[in-house]
């Protein structure tokens, strides 16, 4: 009997509708229109500025919904109940054609996306292997092959409907291709525990 077994996967976690549809409208109407900042790779893509969840009570209410998941998610990725906080968050408003190159989240651990409107399927979330690391550099890509989980360099998370959040690594590189729909409104979040602690090496972060 043979048996496969997944060394050391990345956790990702999917939350489908977290946020009810008041929730979600009251977000969409409040910030969509306050994203006003364009991307610097694309025009068709605006944020509001970075804002701490203190700042809207939607976003209060939001982070309350947020936080369990956050624990138990963090919990996974260092097997420890810690206490996670929301450092920034930000709404995302990428219209027909715009698209989101590339890129990690910096200075924080976890990082989340609350889909706010329906994506196009040309526009789900693509998430990717880090370049180097440990795998071979030959690789083998033809008409042939078939892709999973132990070979495959991207995966494309599936359509999410409004309120369905998502988890992971903030190290995690991800980007949105170039949207053939209509327009797509996303909360973006980046979260911290209050301490990590190396065998008696602590280091604590606070606000």
């Amino acid at each position: 009997m043979s048996q496969v077994i997944g060394l050391f996967p990345t956790p990702f976690m999917r939350a489908e509708a977290l946020l009810g549809p008041g929730l979600v409208s009251a977000l969409v109407d409040h910030f969509g229109a306050t994203a006003t900042s364009s991307n610097p790779l694309s025009g068709l893509l605006s944020h509001t500025e970075i804002l701490s969840p203190a700042d809207s009570p939607h976003f209060i209410e939001a982070g309350r919904l947020i936080a369990p998941k956050l624990a138990e998610f963090g919990l996974l990725m260092f097997g420890e109940h810690l206490n996670w906080s929301i450092k920034e968050m930000w709404v995302n408003v990428l219209q027909t054609g715009g698209s989101q190159s590339v890129h990690n989240h910096a200075n924080s651990f976890v990082s989340g996306v609350v889909y706010l409107t329906r994506s196009h399927p040309s526009a789900n979330t693509v998430f990717m292997k880090g370049p180097g690391g440990s795998a071979f550099a030959f690789g083998n890509v033809n008409a042939n092959t078939s892709l999973g989980p132990f070979n495959a360099d991207k995966w494309i998370m599936p359509e999410a409907a409004p309120g369905d959040m998502v988890l992971f690594p903030s190290y995690l590189l991800h980007e949105v291709p170039v949207n053939r729909g209509g327009e797509r409104i996303s909360l973006a979040f980046n979260a911290i525990p209050d301490r990590l602690d190396s065998w008696g090496y602590g280091i604590r972060f606070a606000p």
